[in-house]
């Protein structure tokens, strides 16, 4: 196949100056006319001088706290320097890192590499026939020992013809699907994700006062871009909410990218200064369950704008991509987002707040009856091995663990919280830390890293308390039940019913294709196609205790053919009867019939008010910013 460049390459290729400013410019051009076939061509232009050199491929991503530089998927790489093809060694310990002698005459070294993205959206797929998502670290090297702040790279994208973008990039020029950005940093290059498409919208955000932000769309089909009015309005909602909290923004302009397919994942969010890059269904707009999901994603990544990017846990502040980051304080990072992210989408109206409620219930659900490794893991050492948790398998998750700093780090910030007004009568909430701690920054982006230490004395200055050893106790408990104090001092309870919780059974219907029977008898099961696949079953109940185990089938209950409809009638069944429940389950080719003895039917978790308190969880999503803060479009 013939690729035609120079049209284009001239943009990118430059003459270089031997001792100039210019010279000293990496060029980057990047070609998604094959994106459709899920392969991305670069070309980088790389002052150098003759001698030994080594590059690296971007190792530690920022936001990702693993080693997930995707290099696996790096190809056809060629290096050519004074007219002759370079040698090149892989380091052979340091896999991300290329070794090669720049020749006498070179003053600069150019390289070819092509990028090839996984098919299924599991795997980290990030382009579909009408998509594609440009994250830079993906196509590019730069030299070893340069900080990623000290070098400058001049960008260059080729989209497919008729294909529209989104960015938080500056563009300096654009001619057709040819587009050349200004020059910036690599830490502000890899922090800048392109979102391309087909079928493409973008919705202005407009609120007084503030500067530009929008919701760039794109999706597999143009039904799937069609946000409703009160969605568009409410995320209008959502960045005048989070500017009331924070009381500044950190950040020049700010784009929600949104993707829209079945075909792109790898995460559901993936958060940047200046920019968030989401990743959902294709009918996340237009399917109940999905749209209230969409909501909490652009929430949760639009909150670490704040905490994540301006403000951030020093172990995860490295030199450059290379170093290993420390996650010791995820349950920061992380854990005060999400519940911020929760507390936002609920006062923007993203949430109602029947759904933030029946939300919290299932997060400490989850925590109080269906985490058996609470008695061996602390929660701490999940934040410390996030960077292998992430990665972990479903199976036995309740008994391994997994980054439960994100839930758990919910139930934590709401019981400081109450802490926070209980010792200050009333005076003071975690609003008020929120703002000292994360809304320095106004207008421009910038990092300030922080410590433990920094975290408490914030704190303290908001309340005084012993915040260190609130944490150190939280932190390092093996308890087996969860910490439900900020729930019950809010003036709610944990509860379960017979009753569904409607908000967590369409995450499971909708998105994860799941039944979960996790508070009963100890099951989560694959629903698609009606597979039956038990993902996990929690180690000390019922069904565990029967035989079961992940990777086991279910194939037929009380007789009759498996689905989760007739599990759930079969719960109710032994409630009457007193009789074990039936299941023929596969294990590997192999079938067998188990009996599991559970007579307490079915159980899913609410909460319930405690009239004796006041209801301080009402009062934390009670909306903050004035009603003119924002109009809709």
């Amino acid at each position: 196949m013939t690729r035609t460049w120079v049209s284009w390459v001239a943009v990118a290729l430059v003459s270089i100056g031997a001792r100039s400013a210019a010279a000293q410019t990496i060029r980057l051009s990047v070609d998604l006319s094959e994106a459709p076939r899920r392969i991305f061509h670069a070309r980088l232009v790389i002052p150098a001088t003759p001698g030994p050199l080594t590059l690296v491929y971007p190792k530690w991503i920022p936001g990702e706290h693993s080693p997930t530089g995707p290099i696996v998927n790096l190809v056809g790489l060629k290096f050519t320097a004074a007219g002759k093809t370079l040698a090149w060694r892989r380091d052979d310990v340091d896999m991300y890192a290329f070794h090669l002698e720049a020749p006498a005459g070179a003053n600069a070294l150019e390289v070819e590499l092509d990028y090839l993205s996984p098919s299924q959206a599991d795997a980290g797929s990030t382009a579909s026939a009408q998509v594609a998502v440009l994250n830079w670290n993906q196509v590019l090297l730069s030299p070893k020992g340069r900080a990623p702040g000290e070098l400058t790279y001049a960008a260059t994208l080729r989209l497919p013809a008729g294909w529209k973008f989104g960015t938080a990039l500056p563009v300096a020029k654009q001619s057709g699907e040819t587009i050349a950005f200004a020059p910036v940093s690599l830490t502000t290059l890899v922090d800048s994700p392109v979102l391309s498409g087909a079928h493409f919208r973008t919705i202005p955000l407009s609120v007084s006062g503030l500067p530009s932000h929008q919701i760039d769309m794109a999706g597999d089909s143009e039904p799937a871009l069609e946000m409703p009015a009160q969605m568009v309005e409410n995320c209008g909602r959502l960045v005048a909410e989070a500017h009331a909290l924070f009381g500044a923004h950190p950040y020049r302009r700010y784009r929600f990218l949104v993707t829209l397919s079945d075909h792109v994942g790898g995460f559901l969010g993936l958060e940047h200064h200046e920019s968030s890059d989401n990743r959902l269904p294709e009918r996340s707009l237009r399917t109940d369950g999905l749209r209230q999901l969409t909501g909490y994603v652009l929430s949760h990544e639009f909150v670490h704008s704040w905490n994540g990017k301006y403000r951030r846990p020093a172990g995860l502040v490295t030199p450059d991509f290379q170093q290993p980051m420390k996650g010791e304080l995820l349950w920061v990072y992380e854990g005060l987002t999400e519940h911020l992210g929760n507390v936002l989408t609920a006062r923007s109206g993203l949430y109602t707040p029947e759904e933030f409620r029946e939300d919290l219930a299932s997060t400490a659900a989850t925590l109080d009856r269906a985490r058996p490794g609470r008695r061996w893991r602390p929660l701490e050492d999940t934040a410390i091995s996030a960077q292998v948790l992430y990665k972990g398998p479903q199976e036995w998750r309740s008994w391994r663990r997994s980054t439960d700093f994100y839930e758990e780090g919910v139930l934590i910030w709401l019981e400081a919280d109450g802490i926070i007004r209980r010792q200050t009568r009333n005076r003071r909430s975690l609003d008020d830390f929120i703002r000292l701690f994360f809304g320095g920054s106004e207008g421009v982006p910038e990092l300030k890293p922080y410590t433990f230490d920094d975290l408490v004395a914030a704190l303290h200055a908001v309340a005084p308390y012993d915040w260190k050893g609130f944490f150190a106790a939280r932190l390092s408990s093996t308890a087996p039940r969860a910490p439900l104090g900020g729930i019950e001092s809010s003036g709610w309870k944990l509860t379960y019913t017979d009753k569904p919780n409607e908000f967590a059974e369409a995450n499971d219907r909708e998105y994860l294709r799941v039944a979960d029977f996790r508070y009963s008898i100890g099951l989560r099961v694959r629903t698609r196609n009606q597979d039956g696949t038990i993902l996990d079953a929690i180690h000390g109940m019922p069904a565990e205790l029967a035989g079961l185990a992940p990777g086991m089938k279910l194939i037929a209950v009380n007789e009759r053919q498996w689905s989760a409809d007739e599990l759930r009638s079969a719960l109710r069944t032994a409630k009457k009867t007193r009789k074990p429940i039936e299941l023929l389950v596969e294990n590997a080719g192999f079938y067998r019939t188990y009996f599991v003895n559970y007579t307490e039917g079915e159980k899913y978790p609410h909460l319930e008010r405690d009239a004796s308190r006041p209801d301080l969880l009402g009062e934390i999503i009670k909306p903050r910013a004035s009603a003119n803060k924002h109009r809709k479009n």
